[in-house]
Order: C-alpha cells, then structure tokens, then sequence
C-alpha cells in the first residue's frame, strides 16, 4: 500500500520527467547556432536498420556555424549524408574525404516562426504530461484509506503546488527557446 507522501513524490518524479523530456526535445531544434544536439532526431539506415547519428558518427561543432560527422564506418557516409538530407532541418551535408560537413544557413524570418509554433507544441505536450501525472496522484490520493481528510487535502494542494511549478518551468524554457530562434 502506497502512502500519501509516496504517491506526491512519484507525481513530482513524473512532473520532472516531463520537463525533462521538454527540455530534450527543444535542445533538437534549431536556433541560429549550430548544436551537435540538432542531429540527435535523425535516424540513419545503417545495416538495414535505422539508428541514432551519434552511434554511426561522431557529430562535432568546430564553428558556430558548422557542424561536422565524422562516420565510424566510411561505407556510412552517403547514408548518413541522406538521412540529414531527408530529415526536416533544412540542412545540406556535403562529404569531404571521411568528414560530413554541414552548414547552418540563417534562418528565415518564416523558418522562425514555423519553429516556434513546433515549440508551442512540444511544450503543451509536456504540460500534458504534467497535468497528467497530477491527475494520476489526485486519483491515488483519492483510494488511500486510513488517513483524514485533512490528510488528503494537503495532499492535493502539493500535488497542485507541484504541478504549477513544473508548469512554469516549461513556460520558462518555452520563453528562453523564443529569444534563442528569434535572435538573429
């Protein structure tokens, strides 16, 4: 049997997550500056199945305009050069020897506008998660038994309280992401 500061601490866990979660998601997309996280999304068809570009090549940032992939396996290169191509970056790999590079363009007054509407997405998709993980404590808290209700109210107002707070932080990110894209 689970008790009331159990089930609170699992919402906060799963709030965390969340946020987490959020924070992953908006570090892939792409601001003015080049990122080695931005290729984190692209999958490569590497041996007949698809995998992550950082177990295929190594991505480096040499300039803030520049990033490069350095394949563990040279007979990857045209895959990998595809699999940047075909991803919805907006991105042009060109291979020199054994090293892709890729030039980040600026990005355009409407490309700007596109990412953040993405933005604004994920980051409901995080608040859902959030709310989510309230509503499932709330439920919890609920079905104890043995414990006053006075108990379970200031149960629920943590679980809110919580809730707010992993909120605002996603409001928080959503914001600092803005001022990121929107910075030429």
């Amino acid at each position: 049997m689970t008790t009331i500061p159990e089930i609170v601490k699992q919402a906060r866990d799963g709030m965390h997550k969340a946020v987490e979660n959020t924070k992953r998601e908006f570090s892939s997309i792409r601001s003015g500056k080049a990122s080695t996280h931005l290729l984190d999304v692209v999958r490569v068809d590497a041996y007949g199945t698809m995998v992550p570009m950082n177990q295929v090549g190594m991505v480096s940032s040499p300039e803030p305009r520049m990033l490069t992939v350095q394949p563990f396996d040279k007979s990857l290169t045209q895959a990998i050069e595809k699999a940047i191509r075909d991803s919805d970056l907006g991105l042009n790999p060109a291979s020199q020897g054994n090293l892709i590079r890729i030039p980040i363009p600026p990005l355009s007054e409407e490309r700007r506008k596109d990412l953040i509407k993405v933005i604004h997405k994920l980051a409901e998709e995080g608040r859902i998660a959030v709310r989510h993980a309230r509503t499932d404590a709330l439920h919890k808290v609920k079905k104890v038994e043995h414990v006053s209700e006075d108990d379970k109210t200031r149960a629920e107002k943590d679980v809110q309280k919580a809730t707010d707070e992993h909120i605002k932080l996603i409001d928080q990110l959503v914001h600092a992401k803005e001022v990121e894209i929107m910075e030429v």
